[in-house]
């Protein structure tokens, strides 16, 4: 007898097994920084919060779509998030940014709302809205797949090589009624950990299929609701869309080997913790640089800046690719600023003189300069 193909052709299926040894470091190590999080969280303050919740979800949205290659605009989804989290930001909005936000705030602040066929519907309808008219397509929205077997092909039309097949749709009914109802049964479960949870449920709805389109975008909202369910609160302040971005390939390459595997997930539920891990830390070194900002800003508020300075400084103090984390120059801060290169000069002396910033190695025109954090008292 032929072994199984997929996995959910395994006669125990959706029994899954994992080994607790390999995940285990990776387990605590989440739990850790999550902790660390939670508790990192309360420092700062209301204004600071809310932006880095809305550059977190939005950054959720635009790259969870991203893995699928679709390209949003960024800036109609801000709007849509903006408005909805109370944040005064002007910008022109669209059904599809709204439908996108609905969705976002949904898995991740309606963490107590039970997830059933119907709150999916609603997700898909979100995600499609039925004024769409650039899909290549017609989908199904709101309603589960159609008839035709949903596969995932690459290669030669003649000689195509499946890298995934979705369980036949005359069972899909009764396999995503058994997910809703381990989904609902298995949050109080005190036999397993609230981020293993999320993880099974990420893998077993993605391998179900069971919409025409948009598959994975809603498994990653569900993966945002079971870890909404776990924290209630940090949640918003991770975007782990953005990790898996990161490693697109290694995505793809280990749910396709795990759905071609035995019941056993402990490769995926690894990769699962260690992306988890990247999108903590990440966020921590994100508050931590909302924490130094603020500790700052509380040592030099008396100091008289000009706004030119204040910019300058807040595009220091931000880092990120537009931060100049390398430091910046003369030539840099004039542009930054639009002054002169004489007002550049004495801005920065005036700088350096009241201690905002500090020079660096080196002379003459490539003489950089960089954020002052030495004399800021630490929390």
């Amino acid at each position: 007898m032929n072994s199984p193909m997929w996995i959910w052709q395994q006669p125990d299926w959706p029994h899954f097994q994992w080994q607790s040894e390999p995940i285990g470091a990776l387990l605590r190590g989440c739990v850790d920084r999550q902790g660390r999080l939670l508790g990192k969280i309360g420092s700062i303050d209301a204004l600071s919060e809310c932006q880095n919740i809305l550059d977190t979800l939005l950054q959720n949205i635009v790259t969870s779509s991203a893995i699928e290659g679709e390209q949003l605009n960024v800036g109609s989804v801000r709007s849509s998030l903006a408005r909805r989290l109370g944040i005064h930001e002007q910008g022109p909005t669209t059904v599809r940014s709204e439908g996108l936000a609905q969705l976002m705030l949904d898995a991740t602040q309606g963490y107590d709302q039970p997830l059933t066929l119907q709150r999916l519907f609603t997700w898909h309808h979100w995600l499609f809205p039925a004024v769409e008219e650039s899909l290549s397509k017609a989908i199904r929205v709101g309603q589960l797949r159609a008839e035709a077997p949903m596969q995932v092909i690459s290669g030669r039309l003649d000689k195509p090589t499946v890298h995934f097949q979705a369980p036949p749709r005359d069972s899909l009914e009764g396999q995503v009624d058994a997910f809703l109802d381990w989904f609902a049964s298995s949050r109080q479960a005190t036999n397993l950990d609230p981020l293993l949870r999320a993880g099974i449920a990420h893998f077993w709805f993605v391998t179900l299929h069971p919409f025409d389109d948009g598959n994975g975008r809603l498994t990653r909202a569900i993966t945002d609701l079971a870890l909404a369910q776990a924290e209630r609160q940090a949640i918003s302040f991770y975007a782990m869309s953005a990790s898996i971005l990161e490693d697109r390939t290694g995505y793809y390459q280990i749910l396709e080997s795990s759905q071609k595997g035995d019941l056993d997930i402990t490769r995926w539920l690894t990769w699962f913790l260690e992306t988890l891990l990247r999108s903590l830390e990440q966020a921590l070194l994100n508050i931590d640089r909302i924490l130094s900002k603020a500790r700052f800003w509380q040592t030099h508020r008396a100091d008289g800046l000009l706004p030119e300075q204040v910019k300058v400084l807040n595009r220091l103090l931000d880092g990120g690719p537009r931060g100049f984390e390398d430091g910046i120059n003369a030539a840099q801060y004039q542009a930054v600023a639009k002054v002169s290169k004489a007002t550049a000069t004495r801005h920065l002396t005036d700088l350096l003189d009241k201690a905002c910033l500090t020079r660096l190695p080196g002379g003459g025109r490539s003489t950089r300069y960089r954020i002052n954090t030495q004399d800021i008292p630490s929390a």
